[in-house]
């Protein structure tokens, strides 16, 4: 069975990452591509780790669903990296208030 510390864990590591590519961002810096490939690891196993973790200990819709809105904007971000177009402030900015929202949400109820 999964630990709720694991997939806080593994979120807490993917946003350390997170930040700094969030700055990277910001000052209109190039993104090591490894980076953003082991944040989106992370961030990721840990979001399916939620989800079946959900399964047997209800209560965790709200963060899911807010990291599920982080990730669909992560990968939108991924793909304009990737392919070298550029990658909005705006929609950068977005994607990490809305995880810091869903891990905000986690942590209240993993631990209230």
């Amino acid at each position: 069975m999964t630990n709720i510390y694991l997939i806080v864990s593994l979120f807490a590591l993917g946003a350390i990452i997170g930040m700094y590519l969030l700055a990277l961002v910001i000052q209109e810096k190039k993104r090591p591509m490894v980076a953003a490939v082991i944040h989106g690891v992370f961030v990721a196993a840990a979001l399916v780790l939620l989800i079946f973790y959900n399964i047997h200990n209800p209560g965790f819709v709200d963060s899911i669903t807010l990291f599920v809105i982080a990730a669909l904007g992560g990968l939108v971000l991924f793909v304009k990296d990737f392919t070298g177009k550029p990658v909005p402030r705006w929609l950068a900015l977005v994607h990490a208030v809305a995880a810091v929202a869903g891990f905000i949400v986690l942590l209240v109820h993993a631990f209230a």
